[in-house]
Formats: structure tokens, sequence, C-alpha cells
């Protein structure tokens, strides 16, 4: 990749910009008005390349990402930790004054503002080719309408301005999302793929393979709407088979492979949101993602905190319902993305065995002596349809600490290991140097079987595309087993298929949405969530912040405090 990012901090007119050999990095420039110097050659380059740099507040350091499109599925509930736990709860403290409800939607209008800086000040650029100009201008539109996309997703109705705010803004509308759809995201999406070229010079720039899929994710999430445009889901198909036949992505071979982090360039990634080693190790802002799945590892016999372990931030653990979702026999999936063993690292806290161990004839069981040394396993989780294996005696009898199902709780929980960061440079370190993939190869697969099946005519071409990602997960030999038939699919199928598939990677809580299931699987699956979660809860709360600075006030979304819906 070359890139730049520019973070720029709109009511102080100053960014950051650096330009880069190989990823985005980030450099403080002050003192430039965006006036004078977005309106030159130079300027717009900076401009532009500052308009990415807002995705980082959801695709980035924060936990507000993970924890608005993580937590309240079916999939995830709350860990031990964290001061957010009420947005997987719904309960009443889920609500206006919600920190990551309004820091989400305050980022989301400030990345918003920084694109229209862009595009309204760009129309008085001179010395610039007039193709250059409409691919940067491209560029800017594509995440306008990626940030328009993701608030309809989140708050149903909002705000809309496609013009540039500068000074205090007082003034607000609640714009229906049938017409920023209309207005907004399909516009700004459809001039992107007319004019984004097929390959940039710079990794991480978004492309018109990028632009399609997300304008596809656009137009079949409309088709489930009472607003939906006739021929949406259609759309979609077409998008996302431009997508899978006309470039030059091809699944990995092997699921682990994704998450090589020595191999984020791979071939399945359509588009990422760029981090660097360079960027952490010199105060920027990295990826977080490794923090938040881990397990309190680092307390358990024999056991340390450690850079290739993790810094275990207990934040999100599978429901029961995600861990039945394998047929661990013939899917990988589990086994090559969730963490089973833990090597001693610890000899300080290695277990001795006792004098009833001895006398209970355990295997090597001498009374005093330590039950392994470091490097050898201090920590086993078996994981789901193997811990019948494991009964109490057998775990008694066993050197190292077993934990199956009966054991897991807040603290203590299988571990998904596609976020682990190895290249930090200690153990507490927070920033993550690993990309975040927003769209993926086996995502288009996975689409495009879902707009064949609401489309209804062509249930076999969706069942292929199941099974371009089945087979690819199942374990060698078990390709035949993996595959499904047309009769198979359904919308809860192409669900669970998504949920083995994509966990842990911000799109749950989209999927549930758009497919209108998010109430019925969290009553089903999430037992923190289902006693509160109610039809309202499809729409977040619109912030506090935005109510009390509007003139006149804004309309809170029905079913929170403070809102006139009869």
């Amino acid at each position: 990749m070359k890139a730049k990012i520019i973070i720029l901090f709109i009511a102080m007119l100053a960014f950051v910009s650096q330009s880069c050999e190989d990823y985005l990095t980030e450099d403080l420039v002050s003192d430039v008005s965006s006036s004078s110097y977005y309106t030159t050659p130079a300027g717009l380059e900076d401009a532009v390349d500052a308009t990415y740099s807002y995705l980082k507040f959801i695709y980035g350091p924060p936990e507000r990402g993970f924890t608005m499109n993580t937590f309240g599925t079916d999939v995830h509930t709350n860990g031990a930790d964290g001061s957010h736990k009420v947005v997987n709860w719904y309960d009443n403290n889920f609500n206006a004054a919600q920190g990551m409800v309004r820091e989400t939607w305050r980022f989301c209008y400030q990345g918003i503002n920084q694109a229209n800086s862009v595009l309204n000040r760009a129309q008085s650029i001179e010395g610039l080719d007039e193709s250059t100009l409409q691919g940067r201008l491209a560029e800017v539109r594509f995440i306008r309408a990626f940030w328009y996309f993701y608030l309809v997703q989140q708050w149903g109705d909002v705000h809309l301005s496609l013009e540039e705010t500068e000074g205090v803004e007082v003034e607000a509308n609640k714009t229906s999302a049938a017409e920023i759809y209309s207005t907004a995201i399909i516009p700004d999406l459809e001039f992107a793929v007319a004019n984004l070229p097929v390959e940039q010079g710079d990794y991480g720039r978004v492309t018109k393979a990028a632009a399609e899929f997300i304008l596809a994710k656009a137009h079949l999430t409309r088709s489930y709407k009472s607003y939906a445009e006739s021929g949406d889901a259609q759309k979609a198909e077409a998008l996302m088979t431009s997508v899978i036949e006309n470039y030059d992505f091809q699944l990995l071979s092997d699921v682990s492979d994704l998450w090589d982090i020595e191999n984020q360039k791979n071939s399945e990634v359509i588009w990422s949101v760029q981090n660097t080693q360079d960027l952490i190790l010199n105060g920027g802002e990295g990826n977080r993602g490794h923090l938040y799945f881990l397990m309190e590892y680092d307390v358990l016999p024999g056991m340390a905190r450690d850079t290739e372990n993790g810094r275990p931030w207990k934040r999100f653990r599978p429901t029961n319902f995600s861990l039945g979702l394998w047929d661990r026999e013939i899917d990988s999936r589990y086994d090559k993305t969730y963490q089973h063993v833990w090597l001693a690292n610890n000899a300080g806290s290695i277990p001795k065995w006792t004098a009833a161990d001895e006398a209970a004839g355990y295997p090597g069981a001498v009374a005093g002596q330590p039950k392994f040394v470091l490097g050898d396993t201090a920590v086993f989780i078996p994981g789901p349809g193997k811990d019948a294996e494991w009964p109490a005696d057998r775990q008694n009898a066993t050197r190292y600490n077993v934990l199956t199902n009966n054991e897991y709780n807040e603290r203590v929980f299988p571990t998904l290991k596609k976020h682990i960061d190895p290249l930090r440079p200690d153990r507490q370190w927070v920033q993550g140097s690993r990309d975040f993939v927003v769209a993926r190869l086996a995502d288009a697969y996975m689409i495009r079987a879902e707009a064949r099946l609401k489309i209804g005519t062509n249930l076999q071409g969706a069942a292929e595309d199941i099974n371009e990602i089945r087979r690819r997960a199942a374990w060698p030999g078990k390709e035949t087993d993996m595959e499904i038939s047309a009769g198979d699919v359904t919308l809860d199928f192409i669900l669970d298929e998504r949920a083995r598939e994509f966990e842990g990677e911000m799109l749950r809580w989209f999927d549930l949405v758009r497919t209108g299931k998010l109430v019925e699987r969290v009553r089903l699956h999430n037992d923190e969530a289902k006693d509160n979660i109610e039809d309202h809860h499809i729409f977040r709360p619109i912030p506090q912040e935005q109510i009390d600075r509007t003139f006149g006030g804004y309309p809170q979304n029905c079913g929170y405090p403070g809102s006139t819906c009869g």
C-alpha cells in the first residue's frame, strides 16, 4: 500500500498528513486553512486522505465499532469487563445518554462533514486533470455513502446534509431513511462505481469493486424495507456477480490463512482499513480488536499474560447457540479460529501433584512435583462437541487444566483468535497493527446467495454460492459432506452460515437487522438480552447530545424515553 491518512479536526481547521511507501500513517500539519489548501491539487490529495482517517473511529482504536455491532446479537454476549454491557442487555440504561451511541453518531457526522468539505471545495480546484479529480471525488463520495449507510442501519431516519457545515449549526432535520437511500447512499455509490479505477496505486484506497460490493449491500438491505424499490435484490445479485467474476479476487484455500497477520494483502480482500507497525510504534491509533474476544487465561495455573496470547479485556464471549453452530467433524472453522491450547509460561504458578493425586494413581503423579513444566500445555479447552470426552474424573487425572462448557462463565470461555496480534511490542500494548477487513470475497458470495433467495428464482445458484464457502471450510476429504442443496437454502440457514464464517467481524448486528431477525434471534439465543429486547431496538436511541444541541429539539426514536411516537 502507498497511501496517506490525515486526521482532520474540523473545529480547529487542522489536520495531519504524511506520505508513506506502504501503509497509512499520520503526522501533524497545523495552521492550514481548508478554504485555501483544499482547493489546490496537493490539498485535495491530503483532504481525500483525511476523509479516510475517520473510518478508524469505527474500524480502529476504540471499542465503539465492536460494541455496536457485536453486542446484543444471537452469537455474542458480554464478558466480565467493560462499561458498555447495556448495549448487550437492552435494559433501561441503553438510552440517549449511552456513550457508545453518542460517540458513534458524532464520528459518523464528523466523517460526513469532512467528505462534504472536500466535495464542496474541490469544485474550485485548478491544475488537476479531470480523470484524477473525478477519481478522488469518487473515493470521497464512496466514504460519505458508507457513513450514511452505517447511520440508517443503526438509527433509521437521521439528519441528512450534503453541504459542508462551517461554524455552529443548531438546525437539523430528521430525513427518512428512504430519502437518504435515494438521494445520498445510492447516487454516491453509483458515482463511485462509475468513476473509481479497478486498481489503485495506493493499497487501501477504495476501488470499483469495493464500491460495487457496498452498493450491493445497500440494495439488498433496502430490498427488505417497506420503501424498497423494484429490482433492489436483482441489482444486489448483479453487483456481487461483478465483484465475484470481473476481478482477480480468489478465496484462500485455507481459512487459517485469512488471519495470518503476515498475509493481510491476500487475494480474498476487497477492501480493508489500514494499520501499520510504524503507526502504532510512533503514537498512532491502531486496531484494538485483539483485546476483546479473549478469556482470562492469564490468572490460570501456569499462565501469565504474554504477547502471543494477548491482553484479555474479556468484552465479548460466544453464546451457547454460537458454540453449537459447527459440525466439527466436517467443518474446520471452529478449530481454525478458536484457541484450544495455552502453553505454560509462568513457573511460579505451575500446580503440584498432591498426595491424594498420587494415591489415586493418576498418570505421572508424584506428590510435591510440578504437574507440568514451562512450554507444556497448561490450559486446554476442547470446545463444542468435545466436552463429553472430558468427564470430571478424566479432568482430575490430567496434568493440565481442562475447561469444559459447565465451567464457562464471564471470565472463562472459548477464545476467538481471529484478531490476535502477535506483532505488538509487549504484552500490555493496546494498539495493534492488524488491518480491518471490511469487504472480502466470501461475503460477496454470501450476499449474492441471500439476494438469490430473496428473488426466489435461483435457489440452486444460492446453494452453489454457499457451497463455495463451505467447501473451503471443510476438512480435507469432507468437501462433499459440507455441500448443501437448493432445498436447504433458507434465510435462517444463511444467517447460521454467516455466523460461522464471519464471527467477530463486525457484521452480525447488521445481518440481523437487515433480515428482520434481530428480536427473534436474540430472544432465542442471548440469555442476557432476551428478557429486555423489544421491537423498537432495531434502531438505536438518538443521542441526547443531538437532541439538546438542536434548535427546538430533535425527535427521539420510537420506544425510547422522550419519544413522542403514538
